[in-house]
């Protein structure tokens, strides 16, 4: 089977796979999937689950939203963050949605953003949905 190469590059961190068959990424009108000679592009990404299956098996991210640039033989993800599956604190998310939704619940007196509390909640909803794969 045909293969290509991901590197997902954030702030602090490269990540390179090789021979890889299939990766799914989240974009923000749904979810597309990408394989080797995919139509070149750049789409913009939101908050879920980067699914990346190679030759020998398949690897789980959860991601916080970014950039997409699709090459005929390259993935290359510009994200704001990125955890595998097995790499994600479950305590440390559930902790997350519990303050956001204790915040929610709030007078609206302490001048939280509920934008930046919906973002919140919904990233740590998904560290922990990913966390499970």
């Amino acid at each position: 089977m045909k293969t290509f190469s991901v590197e997902i590059v954030t702030p602090i961190n490269v990540i390179s796979e090789e021979n890889v068959r299939y990766i799914r990424c989240p974009g923000l009108d749904g979810s597309f999937g990408v394989l080797k000679n995919h139509r070149e592009g750049i789409i913009a990404l939101g908050v879920g689950e980067v699914k990346i299956e190679n030759e020998n098996s398949t690897e789980w991210y959860a991601t916080s939203g970014g950039f997409a640039e699709i090459t005929s033989d390259k993935v290359e993800l510009l994200l704001e963050s990125i955890e595998k599956s097995n790499d994600i604190d479950v305590k440390r998310a559930t902790k997350a949605i519990e303050r956001a939704r204790e915040r929610k619940v709030e007078p609206q007196d302490n001048k939280i953003d509920s934008s930046r509390l919906e973002a919140s909640l919904a990233r740590a909803i998904n560290r922990l949905k990913v966390s499970k794969k």
